[in-house]
């Protein structure tokens, strides 16, 4: 059975805002919140930077005072989608660039042209800077501008890519912009020199990757000891006379396992510009645990002050900082113990790192974020935040400042300032804040520890208010990613903030939730993030979903028939396959954006050669993705699903709808025209959230 979605007027009915609640903040109240993002600082001053989503109006605001007072830059009006990205400041402190348009976080196409209001005038993806002093901005490239706009030391020009290849305009907009020169290959990862004579890049050309340097148009490209091998990451030395850079295996080679897991060595090289070759300085174990580090910013190579380079590596389980002499010889761990470090950042003079971790003077830090600094020669770390908030995506500003982006259980992030000596932090933005975040209308999560069936400790959030029926209804909030963390509060990412505040709207309307950390996630040591059998190779991660059905199951305080799912992108897949495995344990749930299959033989065979276990890992492969669980499918399901989606494919959806149609499952579909994974829309994010809070209420808690 199929049916249409119901109206915005009739859904707010069916939700129960009636006189009894209407003390309740609403959905779209909970989902109001303003979404900070790119938040930067000025190298040599106290300006800082970052760009505010409110309500899908999107605008950058600057402080010039560290964080005193603030004014908003930019005039974007309307919830049109465009995203702005790539927040930059000049070096001298006086430009800012940015990029508007396209879809940066999505897995492909990101900076083409994006429309999820529909216009029927076309949109296009735009560099611009601006002008701090006169506020004059300038539009500087369009279609595609740039994925990695740099400026020039000498603040003058802008160098981007475009089609793969490296152009450069001037700041001002006062000519048109060029190709700066002509190479082979895909380019990125360009850097300047720190005099600006030289431009570092890698040049991308399928099965092996090149570094080259470029300096004028009447000298050749110097290609830094090229190799059968994909060498990337580049990075000058404090003096511009060295780089450093990873050198990866390349392409090709007899085909391997597909099911066992296979280390991805690599090494750190450092070459001198004058001379031929390079040398390694440090080798990766050949283990699973050694193997490219898949968090936040991968490698974090720095060449940093007192002559060190700082690398992350979870060689020890764990991903951590290390430090090595450009000599070579044994590295030095910067952060020692079972947490992870991710957003890097290193200090304007670099002596000191700054960084996210999930550690703290409480056990429960670990499904929080706090900030930790550490010098780049010694291991002297010290947590400069810790309680029972967030805080993530660290700044230096200046000398004594940093800034960062706070939350907490009952507050969504706003950007934060924290004076280094004095740990006194200054919240910006409070004003944004609508009353409806506050202890009367949001309850705090419980951190839930429980064993899925091969013994891993799985973590979850319980959100479940006082009082109420004896048995409730439950839900099982899954997160995407998958190299993703769901926190003891509101998440720093606006995606995952969303589902916060769903979880709270459920708990809100009789609802137990439980957001679950399952495996593949990130958080929890390399073997938890890179499980045996996960994925297409034997779905080892739905465990923990069952065994989170389970726990709720048991509890005395749920009605074990009515435990719904919902999750979108990994999250959609999981939702799916939980109502195809079980689906007399899971009564109904929303699939949004999911992905449904996936044949990976295929990535591994040619015309001859097959990897020894193709065939079994096509059956594999098969049994993992929730199309092959459509025989035994009861439960209803919503399937969400937006049709410019860059991430993963909508004829994941169309596929999947067709099959349970056809079986006779209780399907209902929302589709949303020319948006993209992350729901660009601020109006279509409220849309398909308030339809899966509605099909919940509908199919798990009021199910007979």
């Amino acid at each position: 059975m199929m049916r249409n979605i119901i109206t915005p007027f009739l859904l707010l009915c069916m939700l129960g805002l009636g006189a009894e609640v209407s003390a309740q903040p609403t959905l779209r109240d909970l989902l109001s919140f303003p979404a900070p993002s790119e938040l930067t600082a000025a190298p040599s001053a106290n300006r800082l930077a970052w760009v505010f989503n409110l309500q899908g109006k999107r605008n950058i605001y600057l402080s010039e005072d560290a964080g005193l007072t603030f004014r908003r830059l930019t005039n974007f009006d309307v919830d049109d989608g465009q995203v702005i990205s790539m927040l930059r400041f000049s070096p001298d402190g006086k430009w800012i660039i940015y990029c508007r348009g396209g879809e940066p976080d999505g897995n492909w196409s990101e900076e083409l042209p994006v429309n999820p209001l529909s216009s029927p005038v076309k949109t296009s993806f735009e560099l611009w800077s601006f002008n701090i002093s006169d506020g004059k901005a300038y539009l500087l490239a369009t279609d595609p501008a740039s994925s990695q706009p740099i400026i020039t030391p000498d603040s003058k020009k802008v160098t981007f890519l475009k089609g793969g290849s490296v152009w450069s305009v001037p700041i001002d907009g006062s000519s048109k912009a060029g190709q700066l020169f002509f190479a082979r290959g895909s380019c990125s990862a360009i850097e300047w020199s720190p005099d600006g004579s030289k431009l570092l890049f890698v040049s991308a050309r399928n099965d092996h990757s090149l570094i080259g340097i470029y300096r004028d148009n009447l000298t050749p490209i110097q290609w830094i000891d090229p190799a059968f091998a994909r060498d990337m990451s580049p990075k000058w030395s404090p003096d511009g006379m060295q780089v450093v850079y990873v050198r990866l295996n390349g392409g090709g080679g007899a085909p391997d396992s597909i099911l066992k897991q296979q280390p991805r060595p690599w090494e750190i090289r450092v070459a001198d510009i004058g001379k031929e070759g390079s040398r390694v300085i440090w080798k990766s174990p050949r283990t699973l645990r050694g193997s490219v580090p898949t968090t936040d910013g991968r490698f974090n190579l720095h060449w940093t002050g007192n002559n060190r380079i700082v690398f992350l590596s979870t060689m020890d389980n764990w991903p951590h900082l290390y430090s090595v002499s450009p000599a070579g010889g044994a590295p030095l761990l910067l952060t020692p113990g079972n947490f992870m470090v991710e957003y890097i950042r290193l200090s304007p003079d670099g002596s000191r790192l700054l960084f996210s971790a999930n550690t703290g003077v409480d056990r429960q830090d670990i499904d929080r974020r706090h900030i930790g600094i550490v010098s780049v020669d010694k291991a002297d770390m010290r947590m400069l935040t810790q309680g029972d908030g967030i805080e993530a995506k660290p700044v230096f500003l200046g000398t004594d400042k940093l800034a960062f982006i706070s939350s907490d259980v009952y507050r969504p992030s706003l950007p934060a300032v924290m004076d280094m000596a004095t740990k006194e932090v200054r919240l910006i933005g409070t004003a944004f804040l609508s009353k409806e975040y506050n202890k009367e209308n949001l309850v705090e999560p419980v951190q839930v520890i429980f064993n899925a069936p091969d013994g891993i400790a799985i973590h979850a959030q319980l959100f479940k208010t006082a009082g109420g029926a004896v048995k409730r209804p439950a839900v099982i909030a899954i997160h995407g990613g998958p190299m993703r963390q769901m926190q003891l509060g509101w998440n720093y990412s606006d995606y995952y903030a969303a589902h916060y505040a769903v979880n709270q709207k459920l708990a809100q309307m009789g609802f137990v939730v439980l957001s679950v950390n399952y495996r593949l996630g990130i958080g929890y040591g390399n073997d938890f993030h890179h499980p045996e059998g996960g994925g297409s190779r034997g779905l080892s991660e739905y465990q923990d979903i069952r065994a989170a059905g389970k726990w709720l199951a048991a509890q005395p305080f749920v009605d074990a028939k009515r435990i719904g799912l919902y999750g979108g992108s990994y999250g959609g897949y999981l939702t799916a396959a939980g109502l195809g495995k079980d689906s007399d344990l899971f009564a109904a749930g929303v699939d949004i954006s999911g992905v449904h299959s996936e044949m990976p033989a295929k990535q591994y065979t040619t015309n001859f050669e097959h990897a020894p276990d193709a065939a079994m890992a096509d059956s594999v492969a098969w049994y993992s993705s929730p199309i092959s669980f459509v025989d035994t499918w009861e439960s209803p399901v919503l399937l969400i699903h937006a049709d410019d989606d860059r991430s993963v494919q909508f004829s994941e959806s169309v596929d999947l709808y067709n099959r349970l149609v056809r079986k006779g499952v209780y399907t209902e579909s929302l589709v949303i025209p020319d948006d993209t994974h992350h729901w660009l829309r601020f109006e279509n994010l409220v849309k398909i959230y308030e339809a899966t809070v509605d099909f919940l209420r509908r199919k798990v808690m009021e199910k007979k």
